[in-house]
């Protein structure tokens, strides 16, 4: 069943194939190289200037960041316009706003990792990088450098290289950056809008494009260092490309290679206690109050600093029962624990933090990526060319997501223990009619901390021709290719404790034969338990570390592969009465699979995996998997394939001295899933010149659909460790545990936006502003509970709910089961800011050229609704503990061109507006409601807001060689911290910077 908008669409397709509109094609103009101060038209697809012609200034799309001229521009600001369209027609202006990174703009940020630099851009938000995900063993995503646009997710952006599609870096289809060529990349096209109908799935937030220079000739590199103020995470960076034409220059040859290390920040293990000399760390949380104080009208949760868990302690902590609060210290020595004041919950005030683990991660990992590519071309003629690309990279990270393995007070301790000081026994005999007590600790004795090793290596190989030929009259481009990517994904934990094992190992006793201590299970020594003591500061004994923590520890081995064939046609089909009507219309094949495969003590000894052999089965541990304390890898495969094709149209419809000038675009795509099923997606947008001086008006409405990954279909089960509430204030350790769904269908949006643009109007002729509104709302979203919501709707009476929810079991058996289904929606809104302004200071007797830009989103709204009965939608924008704040804003001063055309400086500002810690939240001191799982109430909501100043400069030694140096946080803004209801990472470096005042020098040479 079409719609009407789609039936036209096929009728001008049909109409234009038949030669219906088909006039004689005007003489093509000759290509010219592009320069400072020029501005082009061009699609995201298009990832080389030959092959599309040079189109005059389009000042209805957004103004980019300027680019720094060579020279001093002369002729108004130096913006580059992109059209964020498969159409690349001359004076086809784009209603999709686009933002331009050009090489200029990469140099002046002088990151050692583009993605870096692209994550300052206030439309993106909530990507994923190395400092973030830190905390996690299990998630698969972390050291993955993935961009997410609007705060949709990384699996809503959809990142292309060359306007071609590349292999992701995990199951979920997203790219990781780090793999790209990034020296080669001349420039980055941000499309903020949706985008599927041009590009296809996952370009609901919108579409990244990264754009390399293919026909680079010479040689060039870069060396780079640096370090923060703290000296830590010192890293460096090496890339060099080079590029020749052989046979006439028919030939074209370009390789590059990159290194980039960083040595990250190590974690201080346990305490109130700073990584590399920082002072802002200070245990921050939320503090519940009690059922009572709530029904008087307090507050649930309260703001404190300082804050000491009542659950455990660095060495043990007995946490029940009339021996409660009697802690373990040196050789096991038994004293009476310092719990500080104001206890509420499961929070004090001071006390002895000694063992806290809240700052035990690495604010920054271990990094490392390699890269190296080429790209071999035939011209064919002068007009066409064949062409071969290949990519090897991987990408290496390591990290600790907390020290030791706290356990909350869920630890059985006998009265017979071996291990028990002599002076307690009488009081467990008599205090504990169970023969019991339960004991938190730390678990500080570990001789090693949990340590992740994620390494990703991606080979991608592509096949491909682009060009231009004449047909009925008229000059067409195309190009194709054809890409086959793999993405190998290994995951090593090391250090890592078996739950089983841990728990028969501390339930020691003395053989009464021997005298000895022993494992009580008699199962359990006959499979070669050794017993540890975790009461007290005692140097665990090296049998019983290499028990209950074996060297091989979880092993994740996942294979990613793509193969796509796309095809792709634009030009101009007809000579319309206001300019030429532009057609592009295309097909592609896409095919994507996985395999994972964990060890037998994660996915379970009962499974095949290649890792078997290593992993000696021992009947006292779960056949069924789960085993590990975190880190429990699951073994699942599968693959999806997809057909699609689209049509697209720009027809100018209005010339006139009088109104103007306005032009309307049009696009349709039809895709069919081999698991989804049929999706469709279009978009309409109009564009007008108006009568008032440098004045354009632009809006677009699109439907864009996202088809479910691998990871959402057939995710195999992975297990993470997290600590819900239950409806008595406790905090209970639970296991997370994920699983895909089949059965699932494409997510769907509508997205408008409507902006205005001012283009270097005749009394401001070096000055660029747009504003656009954006709205977009999407529908049938792929998602899941997260734990606490589960539990909180299980004691709410959800008893479909309940079915999912085990929380009142043994140690090691309580669970949430999260599966996806398509029951959820977001909608986000708000307004994009972006403007440039250059002024040649020579009119006022001063050297150089100076450039002013910024942009800055705020973001209305950010809604995401579970859509489950029982729920409430949260809102979102200006939650600082998630990825939206209200205001995001990146705005530089530069001065080029000073002592004679060789030094340049740059200052920049990057801010975060205020928010809340939870907008659900409601801010009461006394006489506030009741509390619901939906709506609790604190004591303060507010949430600062950030000012970093970053400074660099660059001098030019020769014509070949430049140095350059940069400072980013350059006042050390400390981040702010995010408390939260169990004493974790109190920090979203996904908002706030993490690292402190950072320095990076280097040497740029181009022969």
């Amino acid at each position: 069943m079409h719609t009407p908008f789609q039936k036209t669409l096929v009728s001008l397709a049909v109409a234009s194939a038949c030669g219906m509109l088909a006039l004689p094609a005007q003489a093509q103009q000759p290509q010219q190289p592009q320069q400072a101060g020029q501005t082009q038209s061009q699609s995201p697809a298009s990832a080389d200037n030959t092959s599309v012609p040079e189109a005059p200034a389009s000042p209805a799309a957004a103004p980019a960041i300027p680019a720094t001229p060579a020279a001093p521009a002369t002729n108004g600001v130096n913006t580059v316009v992109v059209s964020g369209s498969r159409i690349a027609a001359r004076g086809f202006t784009q209603p999709t706003p686009t933002t331009t990174l050009s090489t200029a703009d990469i140099e002046k940020a002088a990151k050692p990792n583009l993605f870096d630099t692209l994550v300052e851009l206030p439309a993106l938000q909530g990507s994923t990088g190395r400092t973030t995900n830190t905390f996690s063993t299990s998630s698969g995503i972390q050291g993955l450098s993935s961009l997410s646009l609007r705060g949709l997710g990384t699996i809503r952006t959809l990142t292309l290289l060359d306007g071609q599609r590349v292999v992701g870096a995990n199951v979920t289809g997203v790219t990781d950056v780090s793999q790209f060529p990034q020296l080669l990349v001349k420039r980055v096209d941000v499309v903020t809008g949706g985008a599927s109908a041009s590009y296809g799935s996952d370009a609901i937030g919108g579409v990244v494009n990264f754009i390399t220079d293919k026909k680079f000739t010479g040689f060039k590199a870069n060396v780079e260092g640096g370090m923060t103020k703290y000296k830590d995470d010192k890293n460096g960076t090496l890339q060099a490309a080079w590029g020749k034409g052989f046979m006439d220059d028919r030939l074209h040859v370009t390789v590059s290679g990159e290194f980039t290390r960083h040595g990250g920040i190590d974690a201080p293990r346990f305490g109130q206690v700073n990584a590399g000399g920082r002072s802002w760390y200070d245990n921050p949380a939320l503090q519940e109050s009690t059922p009572a104080m709530q029904a008087a009208g307090a507050p649930r949760y309260k703001y404190i600093h300082n804050a000491q868990h009542i659950q455990y302690a660095k060495y043990g902590l007995v946490t029940n029962g009339p021996l409660r609060g009697t802690a373990f210290g040196a050789g096991g020595t038994p004293y009476p624990f310092e719990y500080g004041t104001d206890c509420m919950g499961n929070f004090c005030v001071g006390g002895d933090r000694s063992g806290s683990v809240g700052n035990g991660t690495n604010l920054a990992m271990n990094f490392k990526r390699q890269v190296a590519y080429s790209r071999i071309s035939w011209d064919l003629d002068a007009d066409n060319e064949i062409y071969v690309t290949g990519n090897w990279a991987q990408v290496q990270s390591v990290f600790q997501p907390n020290p030791g393995a706290a356990k909350q007070g869920n630890l059985s301790i006998r009265c017979d223990n071996a291990f028990l000081p002599a002076s307690l026994v009488a009081g467990c005999l008599s205090g504990y009619p169970s023969g019991a007590m339960s004991v938190g600790t730390a678990n500080a004795e570990f001789p090693s901390d949990i340590d992740v090793h994620p390494t990703r290596t991606q080979r991608r190989f592509v096949v491909g021709a682009d060009g231009r030929f004449a047909l009925f009259g008229r000059d067409w481009r195309y190009d194709a290719y054809a890409e086959h990517g793999e993405n190998t994904t290994v995951i090593h934990v090391q250090d890592m404790t078996l739950n089983p094992r841990y728990n028969f190992a501390i339930d020691a006793v003395r053989d009464p034969a021997t005298g000895q201590v022993v494992c009580r299970s008699a199962a359990a020594r006959a499979a070669g338990c050794q017993p540890i003591n975790v009461l007290g500061d005692v140097p665990i004994n090296l049998a019983g570390w290499n028990y209950i923590a074996p060297t091989n520890g979880p092993m994740q081995h996942t294979d990613s592969s793509q193969d796509v064939a796309s095809v792709n046609f634009n030009g101009d089909v007809w000579q319309g009465w206001a300019g030429p009507v532009s057609m592009a219309f295309g097909a592609e094949y896409r095919r994507e699979k996985y395999a994972v495969h964990g060890d037998p003590y994660g996915a379970g000894a009962a499974l095949e995996s290649p890792y078997s052999p290593a992993y000696p089965f021992d009947p006292t541990l779960s056949a069924t998997g789960d085993n590990w304390f975190a880190g429990n890898y699951h073994n699942g495969d599968g693959s999806f394939n997809v057909r699609e094709a689209y049509v697209e149209f720009n027809v100018p419809f209005l010339k006139s001295d009088t109104w103007g000038e306005a032009n309307l675009n049009l696009a349709d795509r039809q895709e069919k899933y081999s698991t989804a099923g049929k999706a469709s997606a279009w978009k309409i947008g109009a564009t007008w010149k108006t009568p008032v001086d440098g004045l354009r008006l632009r809006a677009v409405s699109s439907k864009d659909v996202r088809a479910p990954n691998l990871s959402e279909l057939y995710a195999a089960m992975t297990v993470t460790n997290q600590a819900v509430n239950n409806n008595q204030g406790q905090s209970i350790q639970i296991q997370q545990r994920n699983v895909g769904n089949p059965a699932l269908k494409p997510e769907t949006a509508r997205n408008n936006s409507f902006g205005v643009v001012l283009s270097q109007p005749g009394w401001a002729r070096n000055f660029n502003f747009s504003v656009d509104y954006f709205d977009i709302k999407v529908s049938n979203v792929i998602n899941s509970l997260n734990p606490q919501q589960e539990v909180d709707l299980c004691y709410a009476g959800n008893q479909q709910v309940c079915g999912s929810v085990a929380i009142n079991g043994a140690a090691g058996t309580n669970y949430v089961l999260a599966q996806s289904f398509n029951f959820a929606s977001l909608h986000t809104r708000g307004i994009d800011f972006e403007t440039a302004y250059r002024r040649n200071m020579a009119d006022w007797g001063l050297p150089g050229t100076v450039t002013l830009r910024g942009l800055a989103t705020r973001t209305i709204h950010s809604v995401s609704d579970p859509g489950v009965p029982g729920t409430t939608p949260s809102e979102g924008a200006g939650n600082m503990t998630g990825a939206t704040p209200k205001w995001k804003a990146l705005v530089s001063q530069s001065w080029d061109g000073l002592l004679q055309d060789r030094l340049g400086l740059t200052l920049s500002e990057r801010w975060i507006g205020a928010g809340v810690f939870n907008n659900e939240y409601i801010e009461c001191r006394s006489g506030c409601p009741l509390p619901t799982a939906a709506h609790p109430t604190i004591y303060d909501n507010h949430m600062p807001g950030a000012l970093y100043i970053d400074f660099g400069a660059n001098y030019n030694i020769s014509k070949q060689v430049t140095a350059y140096f940069k400072v980013d946080n350059l006042a050390d803004r400390a981040p702010v911290l995010v408390p939260q209801t169990n004493l974790s990472l109190a920090l979203n470096p996904a908002v706030y910077d993490a690292l402190g005042r950072t320095y990076r020098a280097g040497v740029r040479m181009t022969f």
